[in-house]
């Protein structure tokens, strides 16, 4: 059981690390436009982003794929940059004509490019176990009850400010894009001149 907690432990703090803060960054922009009345698809998108990412994971460790760290950390700052934009293409216009079919697959597709981003960070913990199986799902579950935190934070803060401090949901979805975009500019800029 004190395994479990290790590995769990880790991949919370991996996500909480205010250092790393990236992935919060894509979580932000993933559930901006959401609130409490779609909560559904809301985990929809969490926990497909979470099976990408663990997908990614355990096709790394066990080295069926194995891409290059520099093109990975590149293209991280541009799934928060095309979610963000996305974010304010279509803040205060109706879901209706959403296809969510595309919307999840590209979730998928983003987290497995975040989980490549983790996979050296999670080799090199795992590296002293006799099976990295069930180590990867213990992490999995820490990097979800994380995403879950995030989400939950995100979803909070937007009900405040568009209930108690009468922001349209369309002025939340653009101001929290707009920030995002404003901290991951020169993250994407430092990591497109390392390639």
């Amino acid at each position: 059981m004190s395994q479990f907690w290790l590995y769990f432990r880790l991949g919370l703090d991996h996500v909480l690390d205010w250092q790393a803060y990236d992935h919060v960054l894509f979580l932000i922009v993933l559930v901006a436009s959401y609130g409490f009345s779609t909560w559904k698809r809301v985990l929809w998108l969490v926990t497909l982003f979470t099976l990408g990412h663990t997908l990614a994971l355990f096709l790394s460790v066990y080295e069926i794929v194995r891409v290059d760290s520099d093109y990975v950390e590149f293209l991280i700052p541009v799934t928060i940059l095309a979610t963000a934009i996305f974010d304010i293409a279509t803040a205060g216009k109706k879901v209706r004509n959403t296809n969510y079919n595309v919307l999840y697959f590209t979730t998928i597709f983003f987290g497995l490019i975040h989980g490549l981003g983790f996979s050296s960070y999670f080799k090199m913990i795992a590296a002293g176990a006799e099976s990295k199986f069930l180590p990867l799902i213990e992490f999995a579950l820490g990097i979800e009850a994380a995403q879950v935190i995030v989400v939950l934070a995100v979803m909070i803060i937007g009900f405040l400010f568009q209930n108690v401090l009468s922001v349209s949901k369309r002025d939340w979805i653009l101001v929290t894009a707009s920030i995002v975009i404003g901290i991951i500019l020169p993250i994407l800029h430092k990591s497109f001149l390392a390639l």
